[in-house]
């Protein structure tokens, strides 16, 4: 009996009986009331299974990240140092043996047979006026035969004066607090009063080194010299300067945007020059620079800009590396 009033209170003639007395309302609040329950029930345990999946899921994102943490401090950084040890020894090793086979197949040192001795050499020597147009074949050799080593030389001196700026220049004003366009040691702006004997000296010095360092400059094509010996006179002139007549004074001749403007402006007419030269040479253009006559200070091509060019480059980064290291900048 008991089993036939449950099926009767959820039988649809129940319902049809409620909706006849109370109309759509008192059932539809019937079967929300018959509804609601597992419905919520149902929500609520679907919630608490994706919190639960979510919580289980980041427990063990960061128990895997732990493990590789402490597998990277430990084990891992273990094997790391011993995998970077073994290749650094292949690398060195290997690059030690092709060196030495190249050293292997070189002939012997004073042989009469070797290259150096004789086609190389005799080529410089025998050939050498006529083909660079040089007197001096130092010249000749490095700046017409192996014009592209000393290009690379005086990258090297851009280079390194770049890799100066960076390490010494900060952002720290004349207040003592960082802004833009000074230096990691704020320059003293008096400098202190110049020695007077210094003072003098170098009135007299200054104008002979200048001038000797530019006649060495000069003429490098025709006599020993060139830009790698005259700019380093240029730069102790300028040291000179410097250290004689105060910051100041030196500003106005030469600083930061002048030093960076002639040795941009040099590298890249050095690099334009024989690029072009390189062009033609390979290609068999019928082009070459006049040489002019062997002797006279206009002649030999190339060599003389080009000499010029590396003694501004010389004589600036002698400057300023000696500037960044006495009081921070220009």
């Amino acid at each position: 009996m008991g089993r036939i009033a449950d099926n009767y209170d959820s039988s649809w003639q129940k319902k049809f009986s409620d909706w006849m007395k109370n109309g759509w309302d008192g059932l539809d609040e019937n079967m929300a009331r018959e509804d609601a329950s597992p419905r919520e029930e149902t929500f609520a345990e679907q919630t608490d299974l994706f919190t639960l999946k979510v919580r289980e899921d980041r427990e063990r994102q960061r128990d895997v990240y732990s493990r590789l943490h402490q597998w990277s401090v430990t084990t891992g950084a273990r094997r790391i140092h011993a995998v970077y040890v073994i290749l650094s020894l292949f690398t060195c090793g290997a690059i030690i043996f092709f060196l030495l086979q190249a050293v292997g197949g070189l002939p012997l040192y004073g042989a009469a047979d070797s290259p150096v001795n004789n086609e190389v050499s005799r080529r410089y020597i025998e050939q050498g006026i006529e083909e660079t147009g040089a007197v001096n074949f130092v010249s000749g050799m490095i700046l017409d035969y192996r014009a592209f080593d000393t290009l690379g030389e005086s990258t090297v001196l851009f280079i390194a004066a770049c890799t100066v700026m960076i390490l010494l220049r900060t952002d720290i004003g004349t207040n003592g607090r960082p802004e833009k366009g000074s230096w990691i040691v704020p320059p003293d702006q008096s400098d202190g009063k110049p020695d007077p004997i210094l003072k003098h000296a170098a009135m007299f010095l200054i104008p002979v080194i200048l001038l000797f360092g530019v006649s060495m400059v000069l003429n490098g094509h025709l006599s020993p010299g060139g830009g790698f010996s005259g700019g380093a006179i240029l730069g102790a002139g300028l040291m000179l300067f410097l250290n004689a007549f105060g910051r100041d004074r030196a500003v106005r001749f030469i600083n930061y945007r002048v030093f960076i403007t002639v040795i941009f402006t040099a590298l890249i007419f050095y690099a334009g020059a024989k690029s072009f030269v390189f062009y033609t040479g390979a290609n068999g253009i019928p082009f070459r620079v006049p040489l002019g006559t062997p002797g006279a200070i206009l002649s030999a091509g190339l060599i003389l800009p080009l000499d010029i060019c590396v003694g501004m480059i010389v004589s600036c980064t002698m400057y300023g590396f000696y500037n960044l290291f006495r009081k921070g900048g220009f």
